[in-house]
């Protein structure tokens, strides 16, 4: 699923041309709207490069195991955020 919103988005990241024969605003939200699934694009990259990198450590030892402080991340989290390398804990402290 997420190759395919990956797709998506970069159609909807197209760039906008210049001698487009649209109105100054609808111009205005294009680019807007350009932005933000750019972002989009950026996110859902990240996310498969993350998923791609927890696959091949899955059979590692250390897979499910906190990257900050080596404790087991529990199994619903790792159902919910397969590709994540943190524990809650460690995650909210590096958020802040």
């Amino acid at each position: 699923m997420i190759k395919e919103d990956i797709a998506s988005f970069k159609l909807l990241t197209k760039p906008i041309a210049p001698d487009n024969a649209i109105g100054r605003l609808t111009r205005m939200e294009a680019i807007s709207s350009k932005g933000i699934n750019e972002a989009a694009l950026n996110k859902a990259r990240e996310t498969l490069s993350r998923l791609e990198r927890a696959l091949a450590r899955i059979e590692n030892s250390d897979f499910g195991l906190c990257r900050e402080c080596e404790e087991e991340i529990p199994a619903k989290r790792l159902m919910i955020l397969p590709e994540t390398d943190l524990c809650v804990q460690c995650a909210e402290n590096l958020e802040l």
